[in-house]
């Protein structure tokens, strides 16, 4: 009688469980690195998107000789509320610039945004990849929840100046204001320190690229840390398209806004910018102002990145996040 001597072999509980031990800990330490390759290809990602729109830009304003408005108004001012028809802002007046001209051509720029269904198209252009946003268009609200219309979502905002100019104001000291129409040659504090556009997260404020809708309101995203248990649930149509630069990133906003009308990102420790050179930079969070209501002195140079002609002299490199 001969022995088999091919017996099976298995593994023993213990040894398993080392291996299940040895995968776990390797998971544990190559996760974080994917995590931040696949964040450090969207924020490349948003950057060329930036880049994208400081040509079209450019592209506009050789064809118009100046930049196209915050958003277009023909209406006589009372608030950036109610007064902002048609309403139509930068980021439609650019779509031709980025290979929308078919879009653009469905617009109908002498009636107000609500009336064209192409405001429902989405422009990837417009999305950073790492903004929580949603897959098709959403409804925008008027100030006591009615659905005013359906429209794309937008991940930027254009800079209608420092924390001295409001979203609302008939005019700002940044670039793009209500029915703006500033040239190159307006912004003396320098096209390499001027902001053009910034981040200004969807999850935070759900911002459009059609336009200021007229009737319409921005609301908070589901991810806005600022303020959560606060009024600040809304704010004015123009904050549909503009954003100053007060904060970035804010975790309080006094002003009852939740930092809708902040510049905001879902990268890590800061937002991109385009500014006015065309060039793109990323700027770390500045999330509060000094316990007093002061402003710290580098949200100060962050602010003055956002007027056009101030006369600040401004330290970029001091803002500029890794």
């Amino acid at each position: 009688m001969t022995q088999n001597n091919n017996r099976r072999k298995a593994f023993t509980l213990i040894e398993l469980l080392v291996v299940i031990a040895i995968i776990s800990i390797l998971m544990g330490l190559l996760l974080p690195a994917v995590q931040k390759i696949r964040e450090s290809a969207a924020r490349t990602q948003c950057m060329n998107n930036l880049k994208q729109v400081g040509l079209a830009l450019h592209n506009y304003h050789d064809g118009n000789q100046a930049l196209p408005p915050g958003y277009f108004s023909t209406m006589p001012y009372l608030d950036g509320a109610t007064d902002t028809a048609p309403g139509w802002g930068w980021g439609a007046f650019l779509l031709p610039y980025l290979e929308q001209g078919n879009g653009y051509q469905q617009l109908n720029f002498k009636q107000p945004v609500p009336n064209s269904p192409a405001i429902q198209t989405m422009v990837k252009m417009y999305l950073c990849p790492s903004d929580q946003t949603p897959s098709a268009a959403f409804p925008v609200p008027d100030g006591f929840g009615n659905t005013v219309c359906q429209a794309a979502p937008i991940s930027y905002a254009a800079c209608c100046g420092g924390d001295e100019s409001d979203t609302t104001d008939a005019t700002g000291l940044g670039v793009f204001y209500r029915s703006s129409r500033t040239r190159l040659t307006d912004i003396t504090d320098g096209t390499s320190e001027t902001i053009l556009i910034g981040e200004r997260a969807w999850g935070n404020a759900k911002g459009v690229w059609a336009g200021a809708i007229p009737g319409g309101v921005i609301q908070r995203g589901s991810t806005n840390p600022c303020q959560p248990n606060v009024p600040g649930a809304s704010y004015p149509a123009a904050t549909l398209v503009l954003a100053h630069a007060h904060g970035n990133n804010p975790l309080v906003d006094a002003d009852g806004s939740a930092g809708m009308d902040d510049f905001s990102s879902k990268h890590t420790g800061g937002s991109n910018f385009l500014f006015a050179d065309g060039s793109v930079h990323f700027i770390f969070t500045m999330p509060s102002d000094n316990p007093d209501g002061s402003y710290p002195v580098l949200e100060l140079q962050f602010q003055a990145l956002g007027t056009r002609s101030n006369g600040e002299v401004v330290g970029l490199t001091d803002l500029m996040g890794n």
